[in-house]
């Protein structure tokens, strides 16, 4: 049914991005003298759920927009609804990690470590999607949500695939292949791509051993990229918060921390090597 004045009236695009969204696609709509039937029928939809988008009682998701762009000729436009459900996903990450992503995707040297979860640019999709699918079960996002994070989490991967790719340096802590995410066939496979990794030329994957004990300097991730032109840059995050940091006077620790729980990893052979014994306790 359509959709009454009062519920016009209800609507306010200044609650946030999911809202003007929302406002904006019933005021297209409308602009058109589209009912949310006729949208609907327009883009696969039904009438319910261009409702519930206009009302942000349901987020839209990338293929939702990119069907609406289709629509109304918005397509690769400034203007266009993909754009703005870009701006509500990256409302719902870690503050500075939107920012962090388009520094990453130009960068000529990436440095990752991490612990307990095999870093973004390493996942295979099932790793990806068993790790949403564990955010969905708890409730913190949707299952359109957590299709659109491994969709982004693949073009991210994409992004790096260059005429001159960047040097990629993964630091794991031992702890990175030994939780087991998804089920064995999930890990084994990822393990496999880690493998593939190493093999690469311009990639290092190194394990920091649980043996190096009080040696390892970071609790948590931590990115290190350094940029064209040189200049170096972090990122770090807690449970609540991402923080992108270009200081050179707070960057300068971690990279100096960075060598130092390089020198203290296994070689990469030996990594392998530890990497190896890991797959075949899955299989």
């Amino acid at each position: 049914m359509e959709s009454t004045l009062v519920n016009l009236k209800e609507l306010n695009p200044e609650a946030g991005p999911r809202a003007a969204f929302g406002a904006r696609l019933r005021s297209s709509r409308e602009a058109h003298n589209w009912k949310q039937d006729d949208l609907a029928e327009l883009i696969g939809y039904s009438g319910r759920h261009i409702s519930a988008i206009e009302t942000g009682r349901k987020p839209p998701t990338l293929r939702f927009s990119r069907s609406v762009d289709t629509a109304l000729g918005l397509t690769g436009t400034a203007e266009s609804f993909e754009r703005a459900w870009g701006e509500i996903r990256n409302g719902s990450l870690l503050e500075g990690f939107p920012e962090y992503l388009g520094q990453e995707a130009r960068a000529a040297e990436i440095r990752l470590f991490d612990v307990g979860v095999i870093p973004g640019l390493l996942q295979t999709p099932e790793y990806a999607t068993a790790i949403e699918g564990g955010y969905v079960k708890r409730g913190m996002i949707t299952p359109e949500q957590a299709c659109e994070r491994v969709e982004s989490l693949v073009e991210r991967q994409a992004a790096l695939v260059r005429r001159v790719p960047p040097i990629v340096i993964v630091v794991l802590d031992e702890s990175c292949i030994r939780r087991p995410i998804g089920g064995p066939g999930v890990m084994d496979r990822q393990v496999a791509r880690l493998i593939e990794f190493a093999e690469q030329p311009d990639t290092v994957i190194q394990l920091a051993p649980y043996s190096i004990g009080e040696n390892r300097p970071f609790k948590r991730l931590v990115n290190l990229l350094t940029l064209p032109d040189r200049s170096v840059m972090s990122y770090v995050e807690s449970e609540t918060n991402g923080y992108l940091d270009r200081e050179i006077t707070s960057v300068l620790p971690l990279v100096r921390a960075y060598h130092q729980l390089q020198a203290e990893a296994l070689s990469q052979a030996a990594s392998v090597a530890m990497i190896n014994e890991v797959r075949k306790g899955t299989l």
